[in-house]
């Protein structure tokens, strides 16, 4: 599967939940995203598979 990478508010499209929701997610260790150098957060085709 490609490596493409989703912003928080394209994956919660994909995701059908909040951005919110993905901030709890990463707090509680159950979807961590990934990082940019920078520190923003991102998720790819993976993510979405454990979703």
């Amino acid at each position: 599967m490609s490596r493409i990478h989703y912003r928080p508010n394209e994956f919660t499209n994909l995701a059908g939940v909040s951005v919110k929701t993905l901030h709890r997610w990463d707090s509680s260790g159950k979807l961590k995203p990934l990082r940019t150098i920078g520190g923003h957060r991102y998720y790819t085709d993976e993510h979405i598979l454990k979703e």
